[in-house]
């Protein structure tokens, strides 16, 4: 039986920064988080997978991911694999919210131009840069006063300039190094309307595929059936409606779930407690 996406990771800081290098081959599965992650791609031959589309990553390209969508890294060779990864609570991005400013405006402009990926004009040497480094050292610097103040700061001050620079054009948008184009249009279609009860018959009908040829490309392309997908972002919506006020049986309803007994089921399974411990 075909199982949900793995959940990964975990947070429970506003933010969290790792450094990860790894000298041998790695072999991810999709999977998702429950918060936004950047990833600054610093070495290695890699793509990066999310949401159906395919991104070749060259060194100091970031990666937006936002909360809930499907993504892994593909590693092409035995080459190092080395980036700085950056955990982001929902919650530090809405804490930093006014009329003048949104935090999330790089995780919004590099969605309205279907890219996950940022690529800057001039990265060596630039104020960006050296905001990185600076990060990158609070890592190793433990021991220095007020470290974890400065790394707030110095994270802060990242954001700020990330979204400067994405307002002010300073950045390239990365198309899909490769896709099936179809497969990313079906993806878009489901997660404009999760809640839309459509059958896997009428889906291929409305994209011109037979059911057979839209299974396996779904799942060759996504790396799980369309019902997994499907339960997945329908259950991370239900969790995000239970946890914005909405009652249980609501968000049951609201979602799309034939049933609510089908839904505490599903629940537990995906995210191993009930709605209203959520």
């Amino acid at each position: 039986m075909d199982s949900n996406y793995t959940k990964a990771g975990y947070l429970t800081e506003p933010f969290k920064i790792f450094h990860l290098r790894d000298e041998h081959k790695l072999n991810i599965d999709f999977h998702y988080h429950d918060f936004h992650k950047i990833l600054i791609h610093l070495h290695g031959n890699v793509s990066y997978c999310i949401e159906g589309r395919s991104y070749e990553l060259k060194e100091h390209d970031i990666v937006l991911v936002n909360a809930g969508e499907v993504h892994k890294p593909i590693l092409n060779d035995d080459s190092i694999y080395e980036r700085i990864i950056i955990y982001v609570s929902q919650q530090l991005i809405d804490d930093y919210v006014s009329k003048g400013y949104d935090l999330a405006c790089c995780f919004k402009q590099a969605y309205a131009n279907q890219s996950h990926v940022l690529r800057l004009a001039a990265a060596k040497g630039s104020r960006l840069a050296d905001t990185i480094k600076g990060l990158d050292s609070t890592l190793r610097e433990t021991n220095e006063y007020a470290n974890e103040l400065y790394q707030k700061l110095l994270f802060l001050e990242f954001l700020i300039q990330l979204n400067r620079i994405t307002l002010h054009g300073g950045i390239e948008y990365i198309n899909t190094f490769s896709s099936n184009k179809k497969i990313v249009e079906i993806l878009d279609f489901l997660n404009k309307d999760l809640t839309n009860r459509i059958s896997i018959d009428e889906l291929a009908d409305k994209f011109y595929m037979s059911r057979y040829h839209l299974m396996h490309t779904f799942k060759e392309e996504t790396g799980c059936t369309i019902g997994s997908y499907i339960t997945t972002k329908r259950l991370l919506l239900a969790r995000d409606m239970i946890r914005d006020g909405s009652s249980v049986s609501a968000a049951c309803d609201a979602c799309g779930f034939g049933s609510y007994s089908s839904f505490i089921r599903a629940y537990r399974k995906q995210f191993h407690s009930t709605p209203t411990n959520t």
